[in-house]
């Protein structure tokens, strides 16, 4: 497989200047990672606001600003100009100092980061799904640099769970232990 067939494969269809309509299945993906990314950036907002960690804090600023909002931005420049209705939308968190919560009525620093990178992996996962179910080479691209932009935040936050030993780690796997 020789990579810049593959690059030409996929920017050849935008070179005629036509694009079919949306399919269903696009608009459906589009529109539910859209809306997801916006849930998901309000739990990131409201989590900047109670972390104590500041090496967690500072991924928590590069989410919202570098990987969520340029994707809500993308997607919802991209569905006003295919001409779909957007999702309504909840209004972003206020920054503020919110540690002072007692503590069991706020996820700690460990919870935050843990839940930060599960979202991580549905965002890739669904964007993989985008990828692969879309027609249109526009969309299914749009998808690939969501993913890619999921996966290389995703490293960072891997070395932050890392460091502070907080990585969820499964059992090791013991052969030895199946036999009856």
């Amino acid at each position: 497989m020789n990579i810049l067939e593959v690059f030409r494969d996929a920017v050849k269809p935008f070179m005629d200047g036509e694009k079919p309509p949306l399919n269903v299945g696009e608009v459906m993906n589009l529109w539910f990672y859209l809306t997801a990314t916006e849930q998901t950036m309000r739990g990131e907002q409201v989590s900047y606001n109670i972390v104590q960690d500041l090496d967690l804090k500072e991924l928590l600023k590069v989410v919202i600003n570098d990987v969520h909002g340029p994707i809500q931005k993308e997607l919802t420049e991209f569905l006003t100009a295919e001409g779909v209705p957007l999702p309504e939308r909840t209004p972003d968190k206020p920054i503020g100092d919110f540690r002072s919560i007692p503590e069991g009525s706020k996820l700690s620093d460990e919870e935050v980061a843990c839940l930060l990178s599960f979202n991580i992996v549905l965002g890739i996962n669904y964007a993989c799904r985008g990828v692969t179910e879309s027609v249109r080479p526009d969309v299914s691209f749009m998808f690939a640099k969501f993913q890619m932009r999921k996966m290389t935040y995703s490293i960072q936050l891997r070395d932050l769970l890392m460091r502070r030993g907080w990585l969820q780690v499964p059992p090791y796997y013991k052969t030895e232990a199946l036999v009856p």
